[in-house]
This record gives structure tokens, C-alpha cells and sequence, in this order.
């Protein structure tokens, strides 16, 4: 019977993970970008409407400790700002989308899931993170990056 039950939960949980990755922008030989004043330096924006927006598509900050998450997720939004500069508020609300990685000793990743919000309206966008793989780190369409601040002389 405790047989039973052991092969049981494992069979359940490798079924909830699929044996193939469906993300289509990892790129293992990405550099997370420079920070500074608690913000990503970016410089690039993405030209696929669906990054950052697709589960399939996440934004890649990985692979960093799962204590980091908040911390380079913060330092993200901090680094952008709506079209009309806007500020951003966030704040995760799922996590979804089991993958296969080899950056866990579990050989699982999955996708947080955040909402954003733009301070004075009521749009509200669905983004997704991977903190398992790497990726280049960009700013999504309908989003800007906030102008570096640099000190007066």
C-alpha cells in the first residue's frame, strides 16, 4: 500500500509538469543589466508585443535566489514608467505555468504573476517573471524607460 501511495505522488507530480518548455526567449548567455539608485539600467525595448504580457514570454531575470525575487522584480518596475510617465505600482498575485529547468534541484520552474498598475488610471496589465532562466532584460511595448537620473555639477 505505501508503495502504492509513493508511486501514486510521483506520477501526480511529474504530470503537472510538462517534459517541454513552451518559453520562447530564454537566452542562457544574457547579462542581467547594471543597476543603480535601486533601478535596472535599461537601454533596449522589446519589439514582440507579447513580452513580458505571455506566459510563453516572460521577462527572464533568472537564475537568482528566490529571497531575490522581490528585490530584482522592485528593481525592474523601478527602471519604467508608463508612456506619459506614469508611475508603476505592482504587486504579485499568482504564480502559474510549471516548466522544466535545470536550475532547481526539483527540475521545476514556474512564472510569478503580477499586476501593474499606472498611478492616475485604471488600466491594469498582467506581467509574468521567470527567476529561473536568463534572458535579456527589456522594457515591454505600452511601458517607457524612465530617464536615468544623474547628478548636477
Amino acid at each position: 500500500m505505501k508503495y502504492l501511495a509513493v508511486t501514486c505522488t510521483a506520477l501526480l507530480l511529474a504530470s503537472c509538469v510538462s517534459t517541454k518548455s513552451t518559453l520562447k526567449n530564454i537566452d542562457n548567455t544574457a547579462k542581467r543589466p547594471a543597476y543603480a539608485n535601486e533601478m535596472y539600467v535599461l537601454t533596449e525595448y522589446a519589439a514582440d508585443n507579447n513580452y513580458g504580457f505571455d506566459p510563453d514570454y516572460p521577462v527572464n531575470i533568472g537564475f537568482i535566489h528566490e529571497k531575490q525575487e522581490l528585490i530584482n522584480i522592485t528593481y525592474y518596475f523601478n527602471a519604467l514608467e508608463g508612456l506619459n510617465g506614469e508611475k508603476i505600482s505592482f504587486k504579485k498575485i499568482d504564480t502559474c505555468c510549471p516548466f522544466p529547468t535545470k536550475n532547481t534541484t526539483m527540475g521545476a520552474g514556474t512564472i510569478g504573476v503580477y499586476e501593474v498598475t499606472l498611478e492616475g488610471t485604471a488600466k491594469k496589465l498582467t506581467m509574468y517573471f521567470n527567476t529561473f532562466e536568463k534572458g535579456k532584460i527589456l522594457c515591454p511595448k505600452g511601458l517607457s524607460i524612465k530617464k536615468f537620473p544623474t547628478s548636477k555639477e
